[in-house]
């Protein structure tokens, strides 16, 4: 995906994800994503923003990781960072949860917009473990590749940056934590924060206090979670 000129990436990730573009599955999972565009199928997020979460946090500015599953399946939401949806979306349901744990841990007010941009911007990479998905289709595309990528994503953060914080938001993003090296990094788990489950934890885990008092302790700068309008 990297060998088209409308897919870019950040130079620091194309470097350290090298080895992946080469591998079997790789090759595997384009020519999946080839088949679906030449069969006129609708392809979020747009093929620019595929990678949006590493472009927008390179590899050694990353502190926060938040694991979500695969992209919104609505048209004009997914811009390629879990959990976020561009501007002039509805905040989704599982977004409007996170809001207001964030309102109750660090009394921020609710946010009027769902584009996290702003989070990716200051070091969280907002990674969804599967990177496409077909419209009106959810999780179209897993089990087609992409995981083998995105758990090595998972592991060169672990490897190379110290003390990030990873929130892990239910079972799926969970079963990621056998990648990451719980001696050098935080790790913070609770329910998911769809409506769902949100009620069994995750509303009232402070998750965002935690994690900039993490990061203080380590000397860094924490996440300013209020996000600017639009």
């Amino acid at each position: 995906m990297t060998d088209d000129d409308r897919i870019k990436l950040e130079p620091s990730w194309k470097e350290a994800l090298r080895a992946e573009f080469d591998q079997p599955y790789m090759q595997q999972l384009r020519e999946f994503l080839r088949q679906e565009y030449a069969a006129g199928k609708e392809i979020y997020p747009p093929g620019p923003l595929i990678f949006n979460a590493l472009n927008s946090t390179p590899l050694d500015q990353v502190k926060v990781v938040i694991l979500g599953q695969d992209p919104y399946h609505g048209p004009g939401q997914a811009h390629g960072l879990c959990f976020s949806v561009q501007p002039g979306i509805p905040t989704p349901p599982s977004l409007v949860n996170i809001y207001k744990e964030l309102h109750r841990d660090l009394n921020i007010e609710i946010p009027t917009h769902g584009c996290l941009q702003h989070w990716a911007d200051q070091g969280v990479l907002l990674l969804n473990t599967t990177m496409t998905v077909e419209r009106a289709n959810a999780a179209s595309h897993a089990k087609k590749g992409w995981e083998f990528f995105t758990d090595r994503i998972i592991e060169l953060v672990s490897e190379h940056q110290p003390n990030t914080v990873f929130l892990l938001w239910g079972a799926h993003a969970q079963s990621k934590q056998k990648l990451i090296d719980g001696t050098k990094h935080l790790v913070l788990k609770s329910v998911h924060p769809s409506p769902l489950s949100a009620y069994r934890g995750f509303l009232g885990c402070g998750h965002f206090s935690r994690t900039n008092k993490f990061l203080e302790q380590h000397g860094l700068t924490p996440v300013e979670w209020a996000l600017p309008p639009l």
